[in-house]
């Protein structure tokens, strides 16, 4: 095994076109450091339907110009079977390490390949990488980002020509033309032949972002914005002016793009203590909203005063205020959600008459709905203009919500109300996350198999009403790894995360609420049964 490991690893040395890799491979065949090899050496990165993601790093079991090579090389042999043989890639990338020369060595291969590349000017958010595909008609789009990962991350998200992100079987496709990839030697990688384009895709993506606005809306809401380290900042500030809003307040300490996210352990506005600089600078200058993108900038975080102090909303609870607002301004066509967000949107859309429909988990999935009018997920991601990108987009969402947050200002009421007035037409809505990121992913398999194997017949003292192992499918949805649980009044899915080593438990519970008299009853019945129902689940998964 010693011996195999080590002439694996100076195979790949001997390909390897990246000197800071080979540098840092040499000295582990040097050192004989077995174990780390092995951890590098064991298998490739699994390219699935959110494409590559993984820490930096020498070998095929972490993010590299080598692994990248091959997945472009590995895209454009599938692009070619499917008769595209000039078409256009579209290519952005965001300002983590490495994400330029990704995107450069994407460009080289696409190029080599007799397919045209064009790779956007600069570091720009994962949406306008999505606007670019439909608006140059290209047939496919590369965007090099790990989104709200740790530092160390980086990945590789692949579009096809409709502007939204792989679903089987094209991933399972791409893989093998990955596979079937002998030497990187083989693979052409010229220097030149690939467009850079000009700012006139980001021109045409801000002239776009109006068109999610009323005309006549009031535009008073004051923000304060935070890009979190990433690459939001000049484009949300551009699609603010161009809207009339009042000029953002910026959390200074993380506007600029800096891919070692010195101020947030986590990027990702969910993780606890991400939000608190921005907290910080609410309580400072008193706005009516905080507004928070990821790195990529395409997922959008709303906070508000709640009471004394400042707190984020959960997304289901923005996807429902966006939901209200649309149908408020007449919106036609279908509402569309994930089925591990909040079981509102679809009262909301039978009340006002329009479709609805639940899709797998992902915007892969919501952004393929017919007649899509509205889309969100929980993890705070919206899609308000789908005509324009076919994705999550967290600028457009920030003019949305901001607008809303203007209506109901010049009503002097604020997000909160609407909120409120939500939980007595159709319920109180309570969503929470039980969430387990684990060193061993065995441990997920486990807790898996667990619950399938001895299932609970309750949770919280509520009956379970019924149980689906959604391996199998259902007449809406296609097979998934996942558990879903219909209870009297709540409803609980277990899935494994997607993109990262977690076991991920989404719980709902609905309190009737008959006036605004006894909202603070139902939360706190809501708060009671959440807590039990994660108990109880924690126990039967075993985790």
């Amino acid at each position: 095994m010693h011996d195999d490991l080590i002439a694996r690893a100076e195979a790949w040395l001997a390909e390897d076109p990246d000197q800071e890799t080979r540098d840092e491979l040499a000295k582990l065949i040097e050192a004989g450091d077995t174990a780390e090899l092995a951890a590098r050496f064991s298998g490739t990165l699994q390219f699935g339907t959110a494409g590559l993601r993984g820490e930096l790093g020498a070998g095929p079991l972490r993010m590299n110009r080598s692994v990248v090579i091959r997945a472009a090389a590995g895209l454009a042999a599938y692009l070619k079977k499917q008769g595209h043989t000039d078409g256009l890639v579209v290519i952005g990338y965001d300002a983590r390490h490495k994400s330029a020369d990704f995107a450069r060595d994407t460009a080289a291969v696409v190029t080599g390949a007799g397919l045209r590349a064009a790779v956007l000017p600069r570091p720009l958010p994962t949406p306008v990488l999505a606007f670019a595909i439909r608006h140059l008609g290209a047939v496919a789009g590369v965007e090099v980002t790990a989104s709200h990962n740790p530092p160390r991350d980086n990945g590789y998200k692949v579009y096809l020509g409709d502007g939204s992100q792989i679903v089987p079987p094209a991933d399972a496709e791409i893989a093998a033309e990955i596979d079937a990839i002998a030497s990187l030697h083989d693979v052409p990688r010229p220097d030149s032949g690939w467009e850079t384009l000009d700012d006139s895709v980001l021109d045409a993506y801000l002239a776009r972002t109006d068109a999610v606005l009323d005309p006549a809306s009031p535009r008073t809401a004051r923000t304060v914005y935070t890009a979190m380290h990433g690459v939001g900042k000049d484009v949300l500030l551009a699609a603010f002016a161009r809207a009339g809003f009042p000029e953002p307040v910026l959390v200074t300490e993380q506007a600029e793009p800096d891919p070692d996210f010195p101020t947030v352990a986590f990027p990702n506005p969910e993780e606890p203590g991400a939000m608190d600089l921005a907290f910080a600078r609410a309580r400072a200058t008193d706005p009516d909203l905080v507004i928070a993108n990821d790195p990529d900038a395409d997922r959008c975080a709303v906070a508000v005063k709640d009471g004394v102090d400042w707190r984020m909303l959960r997304g289901d609870e923005v996807g429902a205020l966006l939901a209200a607002h649309l149908v408020r301004r007449g919106a036609r066509g279908t509402f569309a959600e994930s089925i591990v967000s909040s079981s509102l949107l679809g009262r909301i859309a039978e009340k006002a008459g329009l479709p609805y429909e639940e899709t797998l988990t992902g915007f892969k999935w919501i952004a393929r709905v017919d007649g899509l009018r509205y889309g969100y997920e929980e993890a705070l991601g919206y899609c308000v203009d789908p005509q324009g990108v076919r994705d999550k987009d967290g600028i457009t969402a920030a003019l949305l919500i901001t607008e809303l947050a203007s209506v109901l200002k010049e009503e002097g009421r604020s997000l909160l109300d609407l909120l409120d007035d939500l939980a007595v037409e159709h319920g109180l809505h309570a969503t929470d996350q039980l969430s387990v990121r684990v060193q061993d992913l065995s441990l997920i398999a486990d807790a898996m198999r667990r619950l399938r194997e001895q299932p609970p017949t309750e949770l919280a003292g509520l009956p379970i009403t019924r149980a689906e192992d959604l391996t199998r499918g259902t007449e809406q949805l296609p097979p998934t790894d996942g558990l879903r649980y219909t209870l009297d009044g709540a409803r609980v899915i277990v899935r494994p995360s997607g993109t990262e080593p977690k076991l991920k438990c989404y719980l709902e519970v609905v309190v009737p609420v008959a006036a605004h008299a006894g909202l603070p009853a139902a939360r706190a019945r809501a708060t009671e049964l959440l807590t039990a129902v994660k108990r109880d689940l924690s126990a039967a998964a075993g985790i």
